[in-house]
Parts: C-alpha cells; sequence; structure tokens
C-alpha cells in the first residue's frame, strides 16, 4: 500500500496543497495524486480539489452566512476532507514551502518548537510571506500533533553562493547580524537543476529565469546556485506583478523626508504598489498587459524585458560564460512572444532561438546549433517538497 505526502503552501488568503503517493507501486518517487486550494480565508471561502490531469474533482463553496475561515479553520477543513480520500493511503508526513531560512537552514529541517521559534524571528524578512507559512505549520501541529511536519526553505539552495555573492557594502558588525543577501525561489530552481541534467547533461554554466507575478533569476553552476537576482528580501531584482525590484535606496530616504512616507506606506509601495501593476496602472498580471492597447501597459512589458536581459548578462558574467538558459514559471513557461524577445535580445550571446519550437513550448527552443542551449521546463515545487518532506520522514 501506498502512503502519502501533504504539501502545502499558505499564502494569506489561501492554502494550495498536493497530496503525493510514496512508496509500492511509485518506485521510490513522490508521484502528485491530486491537488487542490482552500481560498478566500477571512473573507469568501471556497474549496477545491484537482486529479493530477487537472479535472475538478471536488468543490464546496456553500458556507454558513457570514462565516469566515481563519488558517486554523482552513486546515481543519483540508485534513477532514483527506481522511475520506486518502483512507487508502495514508499520508504519514507533511511538508512546507517557507520563505526563509535564514542563516540557520540551509536544508529542510523536521519541524520542532525549536524551528517554529527561530522561523518565527525570521518574519521581519519575510513579512508577506513567513506569517502565513507559520500558521499553516501551527495548525497542523494542533490539529494532528502526531504527523511529521517538514519545512523546505526557498533560501536554502542559495547557501552556496560565494561569500562575496552574498555580502552587502554595509559594516561589517551589521553583515553578521544577518543583513545579508539569500537568495529565493530556490526549491524552483533546484528542481530546474535535477530536470536540466536530463535533457543537457553537459551544461555545467546555467542561468534560469523564473518569471511568474514573483520573478527573479539564478546563475547555477555544477547544480549549484551561485549568484540570484533576489537578496536580502524577495522584493530585490527582477520588477515584479506589485514589487518594485532593485530601488535605489535613496528613493526610500526621499520618500520618508520629503513625502513623509512612514514604514507601513513604503512597505505597501513596496510590495503591493509598483512593479508591473504600479508602471502600467493597469494589471500586474502579464497576459493582460499583453492584450492591451494602453501604452503604459506597453512600457511595463518592455521593461521586464529589459530588466530579463540585463540580469541575463549580469549573471553569465558571475558564472563566466554560459552553457544553457532556462525559462520557467506562469511567464516563462507560457508567454512565447516575451520569450522570443528575451531570446532575441541576448543574440549578443549566440543564442538562436527555433520559432517553431517556441511556439510548442519546447522543452529545447533554440536551434541546434544555438551557442548556448534555450530550454523552457515547467517547473515543480510541490514535487520538490514532496521528495524532500518523504526524505526526512524515513520513506524510500
Amino acid at each position: 500500500m501506498a502512503n502519502a505526502i501533504l504539501v502545502l503552501n499558505a499564502g494569506s488568503s489561501s492554502i494550495k496543497f498536493g497530496v503525493f503517493a510514496t512508496g509500492i507501486g511509485t518506485g521510490g518517487e513522490t508521484d502528485l495524486a491530486f491537488r487542490g486550494q482552500m481560498e478566500g480565508i477571512g473573507s469568501d471561502p471556497a474549496f477545491a480539489v484537482k486529479d493530477a490531469q487537472g479535472a475538478t474533482i471536488f468543490e464546496h463553496d456553500e458556507w454558513p452566512r457570514g462565516s469566515t475561515l481563519t488558517h486554523l479553520g482552513a486546515v481543519r477543513f483540508i485534513l477532514e476532507y483527506l481522511k475520506d480520500r486518502c483512507a487508502d493511503m495514508p499520508i504519514v508526513g507533511a511538508g512546507h514551502r517557507v520563505v526563509h531560512g535564514g542563516l540557520a537552514y540551509d536544508r529542510p529541517v523536521v519541524v520542532t518548537p525549536e524551528v517554529i521559534e527561530t522561523l518565527t524571528s525570521l518574519v521581519p524578512l519575510a513579512p508577506l510571506h513567513q506569517p502565513h507559512n507559520l500558521a499553516a505549520i501551527r495548525a497542523i501541529a494542533e490539529l494532528d500533533p502526531n504527523l511529521p511536519q517538514v519545512a523546505c526553505f526557498d533560501t536554502a539552495f542559495h547557501s552556496t553562493q560565494p561569500r562575496v555573492a552574498q555580502l552587502f557594502a554595509l559594516p561589517w558588525q551589521l553583515t553578521d547580524t544577518g543583513i545579508r543577501r539569500y537568495g529565493f525561489h530556490g526549491l524552483s530552481y533546484e528542481y530546474i537543476a535535477q530536470r536540466l541534467s536530463g535533457f543537457d547533461p553537459n551544461a555545467r554554466r546555467v542561468v534560469v529565469a523564473h518569471l511568474g507575478s514573483g520573478a527573479s533569476m539564478c546563475a547555477i553552476r555544477d547544480g549549484k546556485s551561485i549568484e540570484s537576482s533576489m537578496g536580502f528580501t524577495a522584493v530585490d531584482g527582477l520588477p515584479m506583478g506589485t514589487r518594485t525590484g532593485a530601488l535605489d535606496p535613496g528613493v526610500l530616504l526621499y520618500l520618508m523626508r520629503e513625502r513623509r512616507y512612514d514604514a507601513a506606506a513604503i512597505e505597501r509601495l513596496l510590495y503591493k504598489e509598483s512593479g508591473l501593476l504600479g508602471v502600467s496602472g493597469v494589471s500586474n498580471d502579464m497576459r493582460h498587459l499583453t492584450s492591451s492597447s494602453d501604452p503604459r501597459a506597453a512600457e511595463a512589458v518592455e521593461l521586464f524585458i529589459y530588466h530579463v536581459g540585463k540580469f541575463l548578462g549580469a549573471l553569465t558574467a558571475a558564472l563566466g560564460g554560459i552553457d544553457a538558459f532556462v525559462f520557467t514559471a506562469g511567464i516563462g513557461e507560457n508567454d512565447r512572444r516575451l520569450r522570443a524577445r528575451v531570446c532575441e535580445q541576448a543574440a549578443w550571446l549566440g543564442i538562436a532561438l527555433d520559432p517553431e519550437a517556441n511556439e510548442c513550448n519546447g522543452p529545447r527552443i533554440s536551434t541546434a546549433d544555438s551557442a548556448v542551449s534555450v530550454w523552457v521546463i515547467p517547473t515543480n515545487e510541490e514535487g520538490m517538497i514532496a521528495q524532500h518532506t518523504a526524505s526526512l520522514v524515513g520513506l524510500p
């Protein structure tokens, strides 16, 4: 009989989850059985589950009038659903995506009260994500205290970066308190590094572009991160859906002094009011921007493509050259025109796009004689979490 791993990714108003089978009949691998989502936490809840092929198998949106769910209530509902659904496939571990592991954790860990305490201290470094990641962990600890939990960190993959890549030019006393560059989306990059080795085993120097509402890029040498576009927080680097990306800190000083912005207003500006949404005034969704006739929407798209190209050059320099370039995440996996524009902009690297392969979403979208192989590889952060969790709870 197969066992199952529950993977959770908790946000401010939703909890996404996946159930992965492992054990007999799976070849020792973790295979997605089904996934679901509880939306509208704190407002208007709705629950839906889809099978591994994406077909809806269960929905529930009838709740008592005026009722709202907390993260605890949402996790309780999910666990109750899974009791019936997984009667023949018992859940033996829960893996969580946790954005920030700080200096303490350079790999996934089994959750203990001490781990929760350490992760709570890191909330100021990821205020939009960490509290909700922890809310799901605490909920399972309360509702099913005997279920082993594993925390998997977006920062851990980047712990292999050389110290010079981790440093800010700040007084060393501040650096020693943990103010340094961490990098994020590490679970995605770890998965892509594993997958690419099967497609292009000779690619030692790789740049991966994780392009979605949250976007970053990473330089990987021999399967290890050596540089990333994100730094101390997940607001650095590329412009994103609503986040600024890299910003001259003098802008913030100006806003504080001349416009009387306080910390809360700056946080809203950096995380929720800027990026593609702020530049365009139209949307934070690249699909809406590319179909809009508003010139500001076009400008937001141009800005995004420009910065992807700029970071591609910088990360290539950090690698001392490039063998392969990978697009992944929502925009990277689906926006053919944007991929073509980025590749055209990067022709100086010897990248030659195969238009027909690009239209088919790859996996290889560069020509046979391209100096750099270019790939479209769907990411699977949930699968990576399931793999780590199965290993740490002692499954094959």
